[in-house]
């Protein structure tokens, strides 16, 4: 979520559950198809076991910039990325330590699980702001909020959030092996979108087996982003990306917010766009104003239907959303009333959905 982009004081309590998977959607291309037509629903929390991944306040690592040891998670983890390999399930999540002047800088850590749901955690950070080229724009605030989908020659790409204390841009990142990184810099380039604010970089892919593999569509790869409206950009090579514009030159917005709707502050983009048989299916973070209570939001989750042929093009969206803060850790944290969904894995015959809560913890839900 982009808590440095609202000010928000979140406080209260936000009742819900998961919705009836046949409810109406709202659609500008079709009125015959129902949630239960293309949605992947329903996904169940594990109560028993959530939240499945929490801070470990001393454990340190020799950071590059501030050239001392750092508790480099002793505040926060929250917002992961997750990927199938060797077997396993492989999670990459964002901490924060508790230090600087935006009081945590950032940083992406790796977790893995045999079975999906309990995590053993690598002991030191395997992606974070350097002395390299991309300080400028990762320094201090950090690294954020990834997203990562396998390339068809193999390997991975993952679009991660650099935060330099004025702006967030949407960068890119690829390794072989999850803890090896070559880093490419900002999505949109450093021409004119330099300084557009930007994250969320979720690419369209499509699941075989227990890979999510970046497809083309039309002779491109597609990549949905944005935390205000949705944008999209297309790319020849999964590395250099060109945003569809407006004809004054800004971004195009492709799904807005509805006022009157859960989604009416703002949508973001979660895991990835998933190549289906009805089309795009795209899970999305929303929030809303919290009517009771003055400056405050309240981030739920919904899905959206894209044209499989036609990126662009709404073919079914959700009324309600599917997802919603309604658990302890879900409600109260560093950032009250929130579930965050990034990442989504295919596993063991069943889906597991990693989430933030409360931009504080981690936990998971099975379909």
């Amino acid at each position: 979520m982009n808590k440095r982009l609202y000010i928000i004081l979140l406080v209260g309590i936000s009742l819900g559950a998961c919705r009836n998977a046949t409810q109406k959607t709202e659609s500008t291309a079709t009125d015959s198809l129902t949630v239960s037509d293309w949605a992947l629903l329903p996904f169940e929390k594990v109560d028993s076991l959530n939240p499945v991944l929490v801070p470990t306040p001393n454990e340190t690592f020799f950071d590059p910039i501030w050239k001392k040891e750092v508790k480099w998670e002793e505040k926060d983890v929250f917002n992961p990325a997750a990927v199938v390999r060797e077997g396993k399930v492989h999670l990459i999540y964002r901490a924060e330590d508790k230090l600087g002047k935006y009081a945590g800088v950032s940083r992406l850590g790796l977790a893995i699980s045999e079975d999906g749901l309990h995590f053993k955690k690598e002991k030191h950070p395997i992606f974070y702001p350097s002395n390299d080229a991309q300080k400028k724009y990762e320094w201090e605030g950090g690294t954020e909020d990834p997203r990562i989908v396998e390339s068809p020659q193999g390997g991975y790409i993952m679009t991660y959030t650099a935060y330099d204390g004025k702006t967030a841009r949407m960068m890119l990142a690829t390794s072989k092996d999850l803890r090896n990184w070559t880093k490419h810099g900002p999505v949109l380039g450093e021409g004119k979108h330099l300084n557009t604010w930007s994250k969320s970089g979720a690419i369209v892919a499509r699941q075989k087996g227990d890979q999510v593999i970046a497809e083309k569509i039309n002779g491109k790869f597609w990549m949905y982003f944005g935390d205000t409206n949705l944008f999209l950009a297309q790319s020849d090579d999964l590395i250099h990306w060109e945003p569809l514009t407006e004809a004054d030159g800004t971004l195009k917005p492709i799904v807005r917010p509805r006022p009157d709707k859960f989604d009416g502050q703002l949508v973001e983009p979660g895991p990835y766009g998933l190549i289906t048989d009805k089309g795009i299916l795209l899970i999305y973070n929303a929030a809303r104003p919290m009517p009771e209570k003055k400056n405050a939001l309240v981030y739920k989750a919904g899905q959206i239907l894209m044209n499989g042929q036609d990126p662009t093009q709404i073919l079914a969206r959700m009324d309600e959303p599917f997802f919603v803060p309604d658990k302890p850790y879900e409600l109260t944290g560093q950032v009250n009333n929130v579930v965050f969904l990034e990442g989504l894995v295919y596993f063991k015959k069943k889906w597991f959905l990693y989430y933030g809560t409360a931009d504080s913890k981690i936990a998971v839900a099975v379909h």
